[in-house]
């Protein structure tokens, strides 16, 4: 059965007293900066600046690999100028049905830092993106395939998963439902308890992978 750590807290704060590479991967969802209506945060691009110079070191400090979002395109620039990944992953999302700079937004850029060792990946998949803003309480849940397809090709049954940006426990979920490990770290006590509420569940269900054990 997976072990599950949960912590109610800001993300920095408990990762700045994590041991150098104590989890195998960190798998997340950090604040966009678009303007998301957050129900504790401030999600301005100013803040989302600020957020990933604390974040993205201490990322790649606690991790073995560590994947998440670049939340927009032309952050692509800055990110390469101040902390370059090792490589990018493509999610084909399908559009959300509003229209970007030039038409409308069918994938995104996912960034990837490091490597767990043995581990092969593709660079690029396709999972629609049907959670509707609001689903479980959240403003931009991910869909819980989108956590399982990065879990399972990024990291080895019985590795430990971090998520420090937790949300509603979507990546959570996953690792229950693959036989992962997971810590979480959520800071809005409303979010915390609603991925509580979904891991304890998730972990109250029979999984494929416990039924091939």
């Amino acid at each position: 059965m997976s072990e599950v750590t949960l912590y109610l807290g800001d993300c920095l704060e408990v990762m700045r007293g994590m041991p150098d590479k104590s989890v195998d991967a960190i798998i997340t969802d950090p604040p966009y900066g678009i303007g998301l209506s957050y129900a504790s945060y401030d999600d301005t691009e100013k803040n989302w600046y600020q957020l990933m110079e604390g974040f993205i070191p201490e990322a790649r400090r606690v991790a073995s690999v560590a994947i998440f979002p670049s939340c927009a395109i032309n952050r692509l620039k800055w990110i390469y100028e101040n902390f370059a990944p090792d490589w990018l992953i493509s999610w084909h999302k399908g559009s959300p049905g509003h229209a970007s700079k030039i038409g409308f937004n069918d994938w995104e850029a996912l960034l990837v830092y490091g490597r767990r060792s043995g581990v092969y990946m593709h660079d690029h998949f396709s999972i629609p993106n049907q959670e509707k803003m609001g689903k479980y309480g959240h403003p931009c849940p991910k869909p819980v395939a989108w956590a399982k397809w990065l879990i399972s090709r990024a990291t080895l049954e019985g590795d430990t998963i971090l998520d420090p940006f937790m949300g509603s426990g979507t990546t959570g979920v996953a690792c229950i439902q693959t036989g992962r490990n997971f810590i979480g770290i959520e800071i809005d006590p409303t979010y915390y308890a609603i991925a509580e509420r979904r891991i304890r569940e998730a972990q109250q269900q029979p999984t494929l992978w416990e039924a091939h054990r």
